[in-house]
């Protein structure tokens, strides 16, 4: 396949790029998806899964921190002392509150 770059417009040459792009994406899943198989294959015939030989494992979810603090205007408000003060809280601290007065 000849194509003569020099005679392509902009927009012909932008395309072409794209076109290129997936194909490349497309080619590389496409042997990955081959690899993992052949790999699979491989390792069941040893009566293993693929999953256990290389350690692979669904990722631990964090359960929530546990609240805190609580809104002492609306006990359903709370916070778990991390990440960014809810308003409630700030307002309390302007309002001459200590931490320890909104300590569950």
């Amino acid at each position: 396949m000849d194509i003569n770059l020099n005679d392509l417009s902009l927009k012909d040459l932008k395309d072409l790029q794209s076109q290129v792009a997936k194909a490349i994406a497309s080619f590389q899943e496409r042997r990955k998806k081959e690899a993992i198989a052949e790999l699979e294959e491989k390792a069941r015939a040893m009566g293993f899964s693929l999953s256990e030989l290389v350690g692979l494992t669904a990722p631990k979810k964090r359960a929530p921190a546990a609240a805190k603090y609580a809104n002492p205007a609306n006990a359903s408000e709370t916070w778990s002392g991390r990440g960014r003060k809810p308003r409630w809280f700030d307002l309390a601290l302007k309002s001459g509150a200590k931490p320890e007065d909104m300590a569950i």
